[in-house]
C-alpha cells in the first residue's frame, strides 16, 4: 500500500511535476485507495508519517546553467558541472550529518531530483564524454567499516533529459526497504546536473569513485549491475547533491492496553 500512501502525500515544490507511468484503470484504483487511507486517518486508524530525507528548499536546483546567488563565488566557467558515472551521497549539510540517513526502519516510496539546464553545447559536450542519455536512481546503502557501503536496495533508473530545469518526483511501483541508519544515495551512470554549487565547505558529499582517481569523471565507478559495494572515501565539499528521497517509516503497534 505504499504507493497509494504517497498519493495523499502532496508534493508542493515549486517548478515540480510528479512522473507516475500508469495506465488510466490502474491510477484510479490507485487514487480510490488513497481516499480510504486518508479517510482512515482521519477516523483514528495508525497512521506512518511521511517524511522527506534530504529535502530541498523550494527553488533549488542543479547549478547549471548558472549558478545564482551562493555563498561563495563560483568562477563563470565552473558553473555548469554534473554528476557523472558514480554512486554518491551527501554527507553533510551544514552542521547536520543525518539528512540523508533513515531515522527508523521503514520503506522509501519515491525519490526527487532537481535538475539543472544545460545549453545546447553544455549538453553536447556531457554526451560526448559521458553518454547520450542522462539517467538516474536512488539507492539504499548499508554502511560498514572503513567507509565502505553497500547498495541493499536500487530503484530503476529513470530518464532525466525531458525534466531538465525542473524538480521532478518519481513515485516506485516497488518501495525500496531501508532500515535505520542506512543511506539514501544516487547513482548516475551516464550523467545528471544535479549539483549545487557555491555551498559553504561544511557542505560535502561522497561519491564510491577509487580513492586514487576521486577526479576521475570517465571511468565507471557507479554501483550497477552485480556490483554493490564500493568504499566512499571521495569527499567532495561546498557542493550539495539535489536529490531527495520519500520515506515512511514501519507503523507502530499501540502499547496501549
Amino acid at each position: 500500500m505504499h504507493v497509494q500512501l504517497l498519493l495523499a502525500y502532496r508534493n508542493n515544490v515549486a517548478n515540480s511535476v510528479l512522473n507516475w507511468n500508469m495506465t488510466r484503470p490502474r491510477a484510479l484504483r490507485s487514487l480510490a485507495a488513497a481516499t480510504l487511507v486518508a479517510s482512515l486517518a482521519l477516523t483514528g486508524a495508525a497512521s506512518a508519517k511521511v517524511t522527506e530525507l534530504g529535502a530541498l528548499a523550494d527553488g533549488d536546483l542543479g547549478s547549471c546553467p548558472e549558478a545564482g546567488t551562493t555563498p561563495v563565488p563560483v568562477p563563470a566557467d565552473q558553473v555548469c558541472q554534473a554528476l557523472t558515472k558514480l554512486t554518491g551521497y551527501q554527507a553533510k549539510v551544514g552542521p547536520d550529518r543525518g539528512l540523508y540517513q533513515a531515522p527508523a526502519d521503514g520503506r522509501i516510496v519515491a525519490w526527487t531530483i532537481a535538475l539543472g539546464k544545460p545549453g545546447p553545447k553544455q549538453a553536447e559536450f556531457f554526451k560526448a564524454r559521458y553518454g547520450a542519455s542522462s539517467q538516474g536512481a536512488v539507492v539504499v546503502l548499508s554502511p560498514g567499516k572503513k567507509l565502505a557501503r553497500t547498495a541493499v536496495a536500487k530503484a530503476p533508473l529513470q530518464k532525466l533529459e525531458p525534466f531538465f530545469g525542473l524538480s521532478v518526483q518519481f513515485p516506485l511501483d516497488r518501495s525500496l526497504p531501508i532500515k535505520k541508519g542506512q543511506y539514501i544515495g544516487l547513482t548516475i551512470p551516464t550523467w545528471a546536473p544535479a549539483m549545487q554549487l557555491g555551498r559553504p565547505s561544511d557542505t560535502s558529499w561522497r561519491s564510491s569513485r577509487d580513492p586514487s582517481g576521486c577526479s576521475d569523471y570517465t571511468t565507471q565507478f557507479g554501483l550497477l549491475g552485480k556490483r554493490t559495494t564500493a568504499g566512499f572515501r571521495c569527499l567532495y565539499k561546498g557542493v550539495r547533491m539535489t536529490y531527495s528521497a520519500t520515506f515512511i517509516p514501519t507503523p507502530q503497534a499501540s502499547t496501549d492496553d
